[in-house]
């Protein structure tokens, strides 16, 4: 006898976005990767949709419309979906606002406590190159001309 074979069924990840732009090029890169993907534009019915489906991560703006923002959604997660606020990745487009860069730096080093508490040495010590690498990334670098190849002979 043999078995039926059996369809994996993945959950979708929340793409949360303002950006018409910004939201088609994650969405299709996330696509192009496998992931499934419900969009939103806010943060507010990013919560709703928080609240009534399960979501394998969650992509979401800094600052968006309606009064939550991606801070607001981390926060949320921390008390409702524990086991989703480690899998979030904050974007942005305001990368000269220092206090969007500080927020998302708390944020990691939230986690990486939470994580350290936890046992979770390996989840802990990524977070922690990551709190590393943004408050030494310098935005005279974010801002630099690429460097051209050099010429071959």
């Amino acid at each position: 006898m043999s078995t039926p074979a059996v369809k994996l069924e993945y959950l979708p990840v929340l793409l949360i976005e303002d950006e018409p732009a910004v939201m088609a090029y994650v969405r299709a890169a996330l696509e192009r990767s496998g992931y499934s993907v419900v969009c939103t534009e806010s943060g507010a019915e990013g919560l709703r949709l928080l609240a009534s489906q399960k979501f394998l991560g969650v992509v979401s703006d800094m600052r968006t419309p309606g009064g939550v923002d991606g801070e607001d959604v981390h926060a949320w997660l921390a008390r409702n979906c524990p086991e989703l606020a480690h899998r979030i990745v904050f974007i942005t487009g305001d990368i000269a606002n220092e206090d969007d860069l500080r927020r998302a730096i708390d944020q990691l080093e939230t986690q990486m406590r939470e994580a350290a508490k936890k046992f979770e040495f390996e989840r802990a010590a990524n977070l922690r190159d990551r709190v590393r690498a943004l408050k030494q990334r310098d935005l005279a670098e974010i801002f630099a001309p690429p460097t051209e190849p050099a010429a071959s002979a």
